[in-house]
C-alpha cells in the first residue's frame, strides 16, 4: 500500500479528490475491527463509563463531592489531552515504514478520507484497548501520589470528555453546524483542508490559542 506520507499534510488534500473509504487491513476480521457507528459506541463506551461511576461511588466508597470535583476537572483535563495527542501522537510522522503504518491507521487514513462514516469514531475493540491503557497509567500516577481510588472518578470524567469530543468531531464533518458552534465547524475544516499543521482543538479552540495554533483569520 502506498501510505503517500506527506498526502494528509498539504493543502490540496480536499474531500472530492478522497471519496469513499481507505483499506486499512487485507484480512476482512481486522478491517471490519476498524469500523463502527454512533449506536454502539453510545452503548459500549456508556455502559464502561457507567459502570466505572458505580464502583467508584458504592465500591471504592467515594463521596458525592469528591467524585464530582475529580469528574469534571478531568472531564476539562480532556481537552487539553485531545489537543495534545491530536498534535503530537496523531501528526507524528517520518520515513520509518512503522511510523508511516502508525499514523496510517490512526489518523492518516481520516485525513484521506475524511467523509468515511464508519471511521469518524474510535471502533470498541481499539478504543477499549486504548482506553485500558490509559486508565492503567491515570491509576499508577494517583497510586504514586497515594490517592489510587481517585482514579475510579477521574477516569469516567475524561473518558466522557473523549466520548463527547469524538461525536462532535464526527458531526462536524457529516452535519451542518448550529449557529453558536460555526466556528469549531470551521476550525475544524481548516485543519483539514487548508492548515493541517494548525487547529489541532475539535471541542474547543482554547488550547490553539494558548499554544499558538490558532489559523490565519
Amino acid at each position: 500500500m502506498n501510505y503517500k506520507i506527506f498526502a494528509m499534510l498539504s493543502p490540496k488534500v480536499t474531500t472530492e479528490n478522497h471519496k469513499g473509504q481507505a483499506t486499512i487491513f487485507n484480512n476482512p476480521v481486522l478491517e471490519s475491527l476498524t469500523k463502527t457507528n454512533v449506536t454502539t459506541n453510545v452503548i459500549v463506551y456508556g455502559l464502561v463509563i457507567l459502570l466505572l461511576i458505580y464502583t467508584a461511588i458504592f465500591k471504592k466508597h467515594l463521596s458525592i463531592l469528591t467524585f464530582i470535583s475529580l469528574f469534571i476537572v478531568a472531564l476539562f483535563f480532556w481537552t487539553l489531552a485531545e489537543y495534545i495527542l491530536h498534535r503530537y501522537l496523531f501528526h507524528w510522522i517520518n520515513e520509518n515504514k512503522f511510523v508511516k503504518r502508525f499514523h496510517f491507521i490512526m489518523h492518516g487514513s481520516h485525513h484521506l478520507y475524511p467523509r468515511d462514516k464508519e471511521r469518524l469514531l474510535m471502533p470498541p475493540v481499539p478504543g477499549l484497548i486504548m482506553a485500558t491503557i490509559l486508565f492503567s497509567i491515570f491509576l499508577t500516577i494517583f497510586t504514586i501520589i497515594g490517592y489510587p481510588t481517585y482514579t475510579w472518578a477521574f477516569f469516567p470524567g475524561f473518558f466522557l470528555g473523549y466520548l463527547l469530543y469524538s461525536f462532535l468531531h464526527r458531526a462536524t464533518h457529516v452535519n451542518k453546524p448550529p449557529k453558536k458552534f460555526k466556528y469549531l465547524w470551521k476550525h475544524h475544516s481548516l485543519h483539514h483542508y487548508k492548515y493541517p499543521d494548525k487547529a489541532f482543538g475539535v471541542s474547543t479552540t482554547f488550547w490553539d490559542k494558548v499554544f499558538g495554533t490558532m489559523p490565519p483569520q
